[in-house]
């Protein structure tokens, strides 16, 4: 994934998205985050790995499994036309399945966002942090101001995890959005559009358990198009 991290902030020059403000809106936090890898930002712990750059290495199985269920988690309950599946999101090993919901979580936050109209929506700051917070802000920001919102369904799966240590950890994964529109905010008009290989989107991320123990998504990445999740 290292030719994607000089990409421009929205990505446009890389990066197909579908007509109107709202690009595919279930990738939103991807499409803004391009830059992500190459920032330069200082606020994450321990080195700068993410998914997908070729760390090498074993994962290391001695981060805690305990679930931090003392901590109240935001509602992310979305609107019944809204639907999102996490395929394979299960190991049977507790601290990666744990790392994994909390990387769901934060996909389901930016939709979650968008649908309420709400770039400050309290579930982006918790399950983000680091560049993926505060572009995911702008991102929900474009399209609440656009007058859209979004309906259908995407599924996320293949996801391949790398634990590096107790505190970090890379994810990529696959999703299909075939099954997803822009909506008319105002009027619920539905915008249908074809199915191409941009509808499947690559995604590379780091996350970061901060003293809560809950996983945020500090950087993320995305590619239209790639070969790995195209069917």
């Amino acid at each position: 994934m290292t030719d994607l991290v000089e990409l421009m902030s929205h990505g446009e020059s890389t990066v197909k998205r579908r007509s109107l403000p709202v690009a595919a809106a279930f990738a939103a936090t991807a499409a803004l985050l391009l830059t992500a890898c190459g920032s330069g930002d200082d606020s994450s712990k321990g080195n700068d790995k993410i998914a997908g750059a070729d760390q090498g290495g074993s994962p290391s199985t001695s981060a805690s499994a305990s679930s931090p269920e003392h901590v109240q988690r935001p509602d992310l309950t979305l609107p019944g036309d809204i639907k999102e599946t996490f395929q394979g999101w299960k190991t049977g090993d507790a601290t990666k399945d744990a790392i994994l919901e909390d990387a769901g979580h934060a996909q389901t936050a930016v939709t979650y966002a968008v649908a309420k109209g709400d770039p400050k929506a309290e579930a982006l700051a918790f399950y983000q942090a680091g560049t993926a917070l505060p572009g995911s802000r702008d991102w929900v920001k474009t399209i609440v101001d656009s007058g859209s919102t979004f309906t259908g369904a995407v599924r996320y799966h293949s996801p391949k995890l790398d634990v590096f240590d107790k505190e970090s950890a890379g994810l990529s994964y696959c999703s299909d959005e075939s099954k997803a529109f822009n909506k008319d905010r105002k009027t619920q008009a539905i915008e249908k559009t074809p199915t191409t290989k941009d509808s499947y989107v690559l995604y590379s991320t780091r996350l970061e358990r901060n003293s809560d123990g809950i996983w945020q998504t500090t950087k993320l990445v995305s590619e239209r198009g790639n070969k790995t999740c195209t069917p």
